[in-house]
């Protein structure tokens, strides 16, 4: 009887896995209908799904059917990834974290920012460095006009299609950010803010520096951080770095730090390699026997019971301790110092004190309903491609380190707030027009503007010239709107240019245009040279002005 009734349980379940097969079959023309027929269809779908899984159980992997099953699922994952595929974008980051110890910047950072790659272009930038030179002269200086290593990296960037999104400083700690043009209009809600920690909250010296941003729709955040020096001071960095993250952004409906999706934390966070002496750890290194060292570390122990480190995620140190080293040397620590009271101090042990993390918001709670269908989607993902010291530069006794990742993300956000194109040929001989369009939710303001700028531009600032978008209207209808630039202030020498539409409320390029050409005037000598650059410097102090009176 126990045979006769196994038998029709298993002829029942194979009729029903036929019958699923079919369905299956079908799932290409049944994901139209679900798409057009919303989530009801959708949960349709995972009963369905459901109750296959159930039956699979019943199926011999030496049946016939099983082949057939598996074959046809192969199918609908293939047609399923294939139409995810399309939906979602992934960027490329490039992140360097680097101790400059106050030195200028190098000749050359080909390799650092891997200018010379075969792998696919750079999306994003984001270079932390501490120890920037903040003598008094040098800070002074620096805030009334961009540092060396800001100016340096602009150089080096902006010819290559890049920007400066963003930057923050505090003291000697820096923090840049770069994209590529194609990515303004979908980052938004950019800020910037600082905590300091040493002397107990009132120097800069020691502390963290953020960007945070909404990036197609996501929450990104980037975290630079310089914690205490020397072997002792574990707990005192740990609360510090604690301290850095409850640190809040100004606006409404910021997310904390840890609330963001994304959270990048780099920099020389000072970690060092506990209880082996210096020969041990010099040794392991020279083998490269780095394993050996990694259980030793203090970030690691840290992570291992710090519940707040828990959810950081670091790639395998593969590469050599990256402090002390000797100037220009790759050769670690050798000197002989004079301290206050004796010669001849203890040389530094070697150390990974310059690191990269991330933390993925709910990676670990979605993680664990594996295999259970939830209604939350995971809609963003970071994968490690590249982590590696640069021994090649010497300016200081930190070598540099970079993260190479890639951020996959479903786009919550596709479409720019402003599209914006000019209006026929344009060249100095005449004034021209721009025509924009914007959604409805765009918040406009009397104080957004429409910038001319160069391909090549270093940053928002970098403009030509501009047109206020209410002031230097022509025409208005619903579907668009004309402003006009004079022919003075269009550049005689021609060449190509896009136009960006800024928003005064959200602080952001919302609308970039496609790059065009400006055609070299006629006439160059019967125009004044200085009258661009007069007209020009009079909208600067405008806008500065207005800028002044609003904060």
């Amino acid at each position: 009887m126990a045979s006769s009734s196994s038998q029709d349980a298993f002829q029942d379940s194979a009729a029903f896995s036929l019958k699923d097969l079919e369905n299956l079959r079908n799932l290409r023309s049944r994901s139209v209908s679900i798409s057009s027929s919303g989530s009801s269809a959708r949960v349709l779908l995972r009963q369905r799904v459901a109750q296959l899984m159930a039956r699979i159980e019943d199926i011999s992997s030496d049946d016939e059917i099983h082949e057939e099953v598996s074959h046809t699922l192969d199918e609908a994952f293939l047609i399923w990834g294939k139409k995810l595929k399309n939906k979602w974008k992934e960027l490329r980051l490039h992140l360097v974290t680097w101790n400059v110890g106050t030195a200028s910047p190098p000749p050359d950072v080909t390799s650092l920012l891997e200018l010379n790659s075969l792998s696919p272009a750079t999306d994003m930038y984001v270079i932390g460095l501490q120890e920037v030179n903040s003598r008094i002269t040098n800070f002074l200086s620096d805030l009334a006009f961009d540092d060396p290593w800001s100016i340096f990296f602009m150089t080096v960037l902006s010819p290559l299609g890049y920007i400066k999104l963003s930057s923050v400083r505090m003291q000697g700690l820096l923090l840049l950010i770069f994209v590529k043009h194609i990515h303004l209009p979908f980052i938004r809600e950019v800020h910037t803010h600082y905590m300091r920690t040493g002397l107990y909250g009132y120097w800069g010296n020691k502390g963290g520096v953020t960007v945070r941003m909404s990036l197609y729709g996501h929450t990104v955040c980037f975290m630079n951080c310089h914690l205490p020096a020397h072997m002792e001071n574990t707990e005192q960095r740990l609360d510090d770095f604690e301290k850095i993250l409850e640190m809040q952004f100004e606006g409404e409906n910021i997310p904390s730090t840890l609330d963001h999706d994304v959270l990048f934390w780099f920099g020389d966070l000072n970690f060092r390699i506990a209880d082996y002496g210096i020969h041990f750890v010099r040794e392991s290194i020279n083998n490269k026997r780095y394993s050996l060292l990694w259980e030793k570390d203090q970030l690691n122990m840290a992570k291992k019971s710090e519940a707040f480190l828990q959810e950081f995620i670091e790639g395998p140190l593969q590469f050599k301790p990256t402090y002390k080293f000797d100037l220009y040397s790759d050769v670690y620590d050798t000197r002989e110092r004079k301290s206050l009271f004796w010669f001849n101090e203890k040389k530094r042990k070697p150390a990974w004190t310059d690191r990269i993390l991330w933390r993925v918001k709910n990676l670990c709670q979605n993680a664990s309903k594996e295999g259970k269908f939830s209604g939350e989607e995971q809609t963003i993902s970071v994968t490690l491609n590249n982590y590696i010291s640069h021994m090649s530069y010497g300016i200081s006794d930190h070598k540099p380190v970079t993260g190479t990742f890639g951020l996959e993300l479903k786009p919550l956000v596709s479409d720019p707030l402003v599209t914006l194109n000019p209006e026929g040929e344009w060249s100095a001989e005449r004034d021209v027009l721009i025509s924009y369009s914007a959604v409805p939710e765009l918040p406009s303001s009397a104080w957004d503007w429409i910038g001319l700028f160069k391909v090549s531009f270093r940053h928002v600032n970098d403009y030509v010239t501009y047109a206020w978008v209410e002031d230097d209207e022509i025409s208005s209808n619903k579907d668009s709107k004309q402003v006009y630039m004079s022919a003075a202030e269009i550049p005689d020498t021609g060449g190509e240019f896009l136009l960006c539409y800024y928003s005064n409320n959200l602080q952001s390029i919302v609308g970039v245009s496609q790059p065009f050409q400006i055609r070299p005037s006629r006439t160059l000598t019967e125009k004044d040279p200085t009258q661009e650059e007069s007209s020009r410097m009079q909208k600067s102090d405008n806008r500065e002005s207005h800028n002044e009176a609003e904060f």
